[in-house]
């Protein structure tokens, strides 16, 4: 990914929840400031370790605590899409989970 500014939008589903927000909300205050730090280097261009995962969809790996995960597409021109989070325990439900999320978003935006 380039260095430079990315502009960070989270998913939200047609029911009007966000599923990052709601697997954030339920982290340590710790965890989540660690999430954070990372997130605020993204948005710098700084993406660390992260993959494709397949469809559109990239991963973002911790390697603390469970082995967190941030699932994310990129939407757009330097619009990283926050989809959801997890950990490496629930990784392949938490990956089918997030392609889902950006099929639909896409979906919505074709529609729009």
């Amino acid at each position: 990914m380039s260095q430079g500014q990315w502009e960070l939008q989270k998913y939200v589903t047609p029911e009007g929840t966000c599923p990052f927000d709601t697997w954030f909300a339920n982290l340590d205050a710790q965890t989540q400031a660690r999430i954070d730090a990372r997130l605020d280097r993204v948005s710098l261009g700084n993406f660390g370790d992260r993959k494709s995962i397949g469809e559109g969809v990239y991963e973002l790996r911790f390697f603390f605590g469970p082995g967190y995960r941030v699932y994310y597409g990129l939407a757009g021109r330097r619009v990283v899409l926050l989809l959801v989070g997890g950990d490496k325990k629930g990784q392949n439900k938490d990956i089918r989970t997030a392609q889902q999320f950006w099929a639909m978003y896409q979906s919505e935006q074709r529609e729009g």
